[in-house]
């Protein structure tokens, strides 16, 4: 998650006006706004993060040092593989974050079945990687998602309209998990060569094989 910076800034000759920057990592932020400061001419500086929360110098502070501490730069892969003679499902999420210095990544995959469509079973996937991030306790931050599926990722970002009902029930459950979790979700589609992790995960849910790991990425 970015945040601005917005505080009174006051002349010589008594003339304030309300001034902001653009979004910077909070680390940055807390750096302009300790100069800021020390100039003796900004006052009521108030941090606002990409969801528009607002934050007080003092919260900011505090926020950093939990940041580091907790699961943070999540990026999430996801895939949902769909069998259309049986209708089984299988999903599979790859999610690599940071914490306490160290980069960490989670593997895991299941099975689901009677699904309509590969649709449905990528729309899947990403709600179970969503409640692995609810499990893992991130929270006010920034998550990237990529997946190969351009038809979850355009709908979710609202590029595409999304006019079926069973998908809009995901759709409706991955926004609200989001907005309650504070995540603000940034979509990224890319090849399936590039997804491949997940895409076996996915597989290997289908087959019966089933992954469940969470290690430290040397």
């Amino acid at each position: 998650m970015k945040y601005r910076i917005e505080w009174t800034y006051k002349t010589k000759n008594g003339l304030e006006t309300v001034l902001q920057t653009e979004y910077l990592r909070l680390e940055e932020a807390l750096q302009f706004a300790v100069d800021f400061e020390k100039t003796g001419r900004a006052k009521e500086i108030a941090f606002y993060d990409e969801m528009g929360t607002h934050w007080s110098k003092k919260e900011a502070e505090k926020l950093v040092k939990q940041v580091e501490e907790e699961p943070h730069d999540v990026v999430l892969y996801f895939d949902g593989g769909y069998d259309i003679q049986t209708k089984q499902a299988g999903v599979g999420v790859s999610i690599y974050y940071k914490q306490n210095g160290k980069t960490y990544r989670i593997r895991r995959n299941e099975p689901f079945g009677e699904l309509e469509n590969n649709n449905e079973a990528e729309y899947a996937a990403l709600q179970f990687g969503i409640q692995i991030l609810e499990e893992l306790g991130v929270q006010y931050q920034s998550v990237i998602l990529r997946g190969d599926s351009q038809v979850v990722l355009n709908q979710l970002s609202g590029e595409w309209p999304c006019y079926e009902e069973n998908l809009n029930k995901y759709l409706d459950r991955i926004e609200e998990k989001a907005k309650a979790l504070k995540l603000k979700l940034a979509c990224e589609p890319i090849s399936r060569k590039s997804n491949k992790e997940a895409h076996q995960l996915a597989s290997q849910a289908l087959e019966g094989v089933f992954i469940d790991s969470h290690a430290i990425v040397e």
